[in-house]
């Protein structure tokens, strides 16, 4: 997969030798459903993601899931950011949400980029407090939207062309952080009332 940032239009910008020193790294297959990283792991490398999402979640004490965002193409992780440049440890994890292909950036290679190469730093820095912004509308959907609008935005969010949306009341309940049982509740309302459908 030589020339993979051409594939990158989020790094089309980088100057020719930050380019040379990441077209040097091999992009690499990740299995959907694969673990990236758990609590407590180190940040390994900065991933560069090519193709597919990856999910990171947070586990309360109880062991309810929350989802604090997701990753696409052109965006990176908020923690692996955080662990590479200050060694801070993970405190959520990371789950492939589809087969993925990303380039993993070694800590060496990204220390010389961010000293060497404004535009990578800029790319760097603007995926980074894009991810804060999302994070704060996290923040804010649990603490101030009643279940119901979160439970309608995410429906709303993952429906196809047809008007379908494949999901468990598992999956609803991390994506919007509550009880499943209030999600089953909720959903069994709308049901009733005649504005879902459930198969």
């Amino acid at each position: 997969m030589a020339g993979w940032i051409e594939q990158a239009s989020f790094l089309t910008d980088l100057d020719p030798e930050a380019r040379g020193q990441l077209e040097a790294l091999r992009p690499q297959h990740v299995p959907d459903r694969a673990t990236l990283f758990r609590p407590g792991d180190r940040a390994q490398s900065f991933v560069i993601l090519l193709s597919g999402r990856i999910g990171v979640y947070l586990t309360g004490r109880g062991g309810r899931e929350l989802l604090l965002y997701a990753v696409t193409p052109g965006e990176t992780c908020v923690q692996t950011t955080l662990g590479v440049l200050g060694g801070a440890p993970y405190t959520g994890e990371a789950v492939a949400e589809s087969d993925l292909v990303a380039v993993m950036v070694p800590p060496a290679v990204f220390e010389r980029l961010m000293a060497s190469s404004p535009a990578f730093r800029a790319f760097v820095f603007k995926a980074f407090a894009d991810r804060l912004g999302d994070l704060m509308f996290v923040l804010e959907q649990v603490a101030f939207v009643k279940v119901e609008q979160r439970l309608a935005h995410a429906l709303l969010e993952r429906m196809d062309a047809a008007g379908q949306v494949e999901v468990t009341h598992q999956e609803l309940s991390v994506i919007i952080g509550t009880a499943r049982e209030v999600v089953s509740r909720r959903l069994e309302a709308l049901v009733s009332k005649g504005v879902l459908t459930s198969e």
